[in-house]
C-alpha cells in the first residue's frame, strides 16, 4: 500500500513539474517578438485534442461480440450498440477536457502580448514626447 502511495506522489510531482515547465516555456515563447511562437504550444495541444476526438469517433465500436457456453456448446452473440449520441457526447466531453491546457496557454499568451503591447505604446509615447 505504501509503494502505491509513493508511486502516485512521484507521478503527481512529475506531472506538476512538466506542467510548470510548459507554463514557463509558454511565457518565454509568448514574450518573443514573433506572434507565431506563442501559438505553438496551444496549437499542439489543440491538434492533439482534435486527433483524440477523431479517433474516438472513428474507432469506437458499434458492435460488441461476446462468447459463452450453453449446454457444452460455444455460442457467439453479436450485439449492435445503437447509441451514437452517447459516443458523440463522450467525444465532445473528452475534446473539451483535453482543451483545458490549450485555454490556459492561450490566456498566458494573451496576457503576455497585452503586456508587450502596453510597453510598446508607452515607448511610442515617449518617443513622441521627445520630438
Amino acid at each position: 500500500m505504501m509503494a502505491v502511495t509513493g508511486a502516485l506522489v512521484a507521478i503527481s510531482l512529475i506531472a506538476l513539474a512538466v506542467f510548470a515547465g510548459l507554463i514557463v516555456l509558454q511565457v518565454f515563447l509568448s514574450n518573443k517578438e514573433s506572434k507565431v511562437l506563442g501559438l505553438i504550444l496551444p496549437g499542439l495541444f489543440f491538434t492533439g485534442a482534435l486527433v483524440v476526438l477523431i479517433a474516438i469517433l472513428l474507432f469506437t465500436p458499434v458492435t460488441s461480440t461476446s462468447t459463452g457456453m450453453v449446454n457444452g456448446e460455444i455460442i457467439i452473440v453479436e450485439e449492435t450498440i445503437n447509441q451514437p449520441t452517447a459516443i458523440i457526447a463522450t467525444a465532445v466531453a473528452t475534446f473539451f477536457m483535453l482543451n483545458v491546457p490549450t485555454i490556459v496557454l492561450l490566456i498566458i499568451y494573451a496576457a503576455c502580448r497585452s503586456k508587450q503591447n502596453r510597453i510598446r505604446a508607452l515607448d511610442k509615447m515617449s518617443v513622441q514626447d521627445l520630438e
